[in-house]
């Protein structure tokens, strides 16, 4: 693991502190601090977003340890900089870094609400719920502009489509006509990704993300519109956040929260030299003791990929979190049963012809 001192200036205001090479790369770069760039300010990197051309939009699963078989995520890398986040991998896959590039070059489908339109229309297309955001957060930024996301969620309230949705931004208020408009029909859920409710450690480790106390305030908001919030409490890190778990659950329950969930710390691939560059930057201190925790629920390893695992980990530091979370659940009223969504009310959407196309 490279030292922080050999890493060389880090840009502003991002969470990753390299741009290591993918892992598809035949040649390997790897910054590092030549000694004369010593008062060197470190720069603040601009996100550079790309369009998308897709043929779909509804990506299938059978993980058995995943709660649901379609998915849609209208971004691709995510400008939030989570240094934790699952998804830097993918990156790898178009050639770029998991790193800085996963956080600063972001792809997105602009069409996407025709592409869903397309897909639902088909015949033998079957209504279940969709869950949006699985891999990437689908309230990041640029969805301020972009809109990607509004566009998803108002072709599935035209065609009465059930869908859950998580995020970790506040943005997700600026849709709240939607979510309410669609909780009253019993056609959707949201989860909120609460990791911490220190301000400076969600700084540090999710650093353009809504600050804790903005996404306290959209399960509060959520839940007075009548929309069923769930908080998510991912990642749980050993050692460093996981101490945290009874209060974010409590915090969440007075704001209204009715379910809440949790995620071991998962570290596959180029994400676990990511996140060991990032403890020894920002918190030193801690480093070797979290990474040893994290090895404990891994069976000495960075990350165990083993269906019914990989989301809560094994062993005595494991089993400790999943009985203190399960404690924390009850005591706080988060176990509340949920409606199942309907899907009896899908009305496949009407496509144009190929003849208005034409002339459109």
């Amino acid at each position: 693991m490279a030292e922080a001192a050999k890493l060389g200036p880090v840009p502003r205001g991002r969470g990753a502190k390299s741009n290591r090479t993918g892992r598809f790369e035949s040649q390997v770069n790897e910054a590092f601090d030549d000694g004369w760039g010593e008062d060197e300010e470190p720069k603040q990197l601009k996100t550079e977003l790309q369009p998308m051309k897709s043929r779909t939009i509804i990506a299938r699963n059978q993980s058995p340890d995943i709660g649901f078989d379609r998915s849609i995520n209208p971004y691709r890398g995510c400008s939030h900089g989570c240094i934790y986040c699952y998804a830097r991998p993918a990156h790898a896959y178009l050639g770029l870094s998991p790193g800085l590039d996963f956080e600063s070059k972001i792809f997105f489908k602009p069409h996407a609400g025709e592409l869903l339109t397309r897909e639902l229309s088909k015949p033998a297309y079957k209504p279940a719920t969709i869950h949006i955001g699985g891999d990437t957060d689908p309230y990041q930024p640029d969805e301020k502009q972009l809109r990607v996301t509004r566009q998803v969620i108002e072709v599935l309230e035209r065609c009465g489509h059930p869908f859950t949705i998580i995020t970790k931004s506040a943005l997700i208020l600026r849709d709240l006509d939607i979510y309410a408009r669609l909780a009253a029909r019993g056609l959707t859920r949201v989860a909120i990704s609460i990791t911490t409710l220190d301000r400076h450690l969600a700084r540090s480790m999710e650093p353009r993300a809504a600050t804790p106390g903005k996404r306290i305030e959209a399960v509060r908001r959520l839940t007075e519109a009548g929309v069923p919030v769930t908080v998510m409490f991912a990642p749980a890190i050993p050692g460093l956040n996981d101490h945290e778990v009874e209060g974010v659950l409590e915090a969440a329950a007075k704001a209204g929260a009715r379910g809440a969930g949790y995620v071991a710390l998962r570290l596959p691939r180029e994400i676990a030299q990511l996140f060991e560059e990032w403890l020894q930057t920002d918190h030193p201190d801690r480093a070797r003791r979290v990474m040893s925790l994290v090895r404990q629920i891994r069976h000495g390893e960075n990350y165990n990929a083993s269906f019914g695992e990989r989301m809560t980990g094994d062993g005595p530091v494991a089993e400790v979190l999943r009985q203190r979370f399960q404690l924390a659940v009850k005591k706080f009223g988060l176990d509340q049963p949920w409606t199942a969504l309907d899907a009896s009310q899908f009305v496949p959407p009407r496509t144009p012809s190929q003849q208005m196309d034409l002339f459109g």
